[in-house]
């Protein structure tokens, strides 16, 4: 059995910083720190920052006033800023950069007057919060369907903004469909996709390719993750999500060639180590890396925590 990376895999940018923001917030403060839901969707992430003193909560209401409090990297709606002020809480926002962006270009776009719609999937975190970021008229569709049962007049001025974390190729048809039904649509087009959410799926291609079974490492509720075992499978490999090398079987890999690992975009590096170590039990012999894109992005922590790091 040979093992095949995909590159690049597991944290993004976005990521990276949530979770600074919550180990430099605890090193300049001290626990207890609160979070609002889990910083991002894995839950080793989310134990590991429990362990340092974080306290995630569901709602505000659970925190005691005036304390630090953190919001997530999937953002927040207006009410829960509101929310937070009220009580008088401390708050760092670790909302990713990405996700504010579409924040601020949807509120614009309401501004001019137009109905948003906003590509996402319905209950995900990050669109609860844009819904409750964009002033006026706003409507939310998963598919082509949705966007035919629309209760807009096709004369009607609409945008459209887009959950980052859905690919180019996840939204293509549907932004076709707006642009089909709607006269006067304006849009990002493919600026505010995640970056990293792409590279993902494109290096997931690559890998499925090449591979009789891909193992994903994340987590159930991740949409990244979830989205990158679907997009293996569609490529014609036997695809498993696997939260971690404790949800991998022999059964799994049975037969295969080729196992290929790539990891969402919320899960550590040392998952994936785990899982090679697991494979490597089960008789693979050899580790390789698949060539892929170099990432180098990254985005700036808040200023109160940068200036407590120099």
């Amino acid at each position: 059995m040979r093992i095949l990376l995909a590159e690049p895999r597991g944290f993004c940018a976005g990521v990276v910083r949530a979770i600074e923001i919550v180990e430099r917030a605890l090193a300049l403060h001290g626990a207890p720190v609160y979070v609002r839901h889990e910083i991002v969707h894995n839950r080793h992430v989310v134990e590991d920052l429990r362990a340092k003193g974080a306290v995630f909560v569901h709602e505000l209401s659970e925190v005691p006033p005036g304390a630090l409090t953190i919001f997530s990297a999937h953002g927040v709606a207006r009410a829960v800023e509101k929310d937070a002020a009220e009580r008088g809480l401390d708050v760092l926002d670790a909302t990713c950069p990405l996700v504010t962006k579409v924040h601020v270009e949807g509120r614009r776009y309401a501004r001019e007057g137009r109905a948003v719609i906003l590509i996402g999937h319905d209950g995900h975190p990050e669109v609860e919060g844009t819904l409750g970021q964009i002033d006026g008229e706003i409507h939310l569709v998963a598919d082509v369907a949705d966007v035919a049962a629309l209760p807009i007049d096709p004369a009607r001025k609409v945008a459209y903004v887009t959950q980052t974390t859905l690919s180019v190729d996840d939204t293509k048809e549907v932004i076709e469909a707006i642009k089909a039904r709607f006269l006067d649509v304006v849009g990002p087009g493919t600026r505010d996709i995640c970056y990293a959410t792409q590279n993902r799926q494109t290096a997931v291609r690559d890998l499925a390719s090449e591979c009789d079974v891909v193992l994903v490492v994340g987590a159930a509720n991740s949409s990244n993750s979830s989205r990158l075992r679907e997009i293996a499978e569609e490529c014609g490999a036997r695809a498993f999500l696997i939260a971690d090398a404790g949800a991998l079987t022999a059964a799994m890999v049975r037969g295969a060639r080729t196992v290929g690992i790539t990891a969402g975009a919320s899960a550590p590096e040392r998952l994936v180590e785990e899982v090679i170590a697991t494979l490597k039990a089960l008789g693979a012999a050899e580790v390789a890396a698949l060539p892929g894109i170099t990432e180098d992005v990254t985005f700036r922590l808040p200023t109160r925590l940068q200036a407590a790091a120099e």
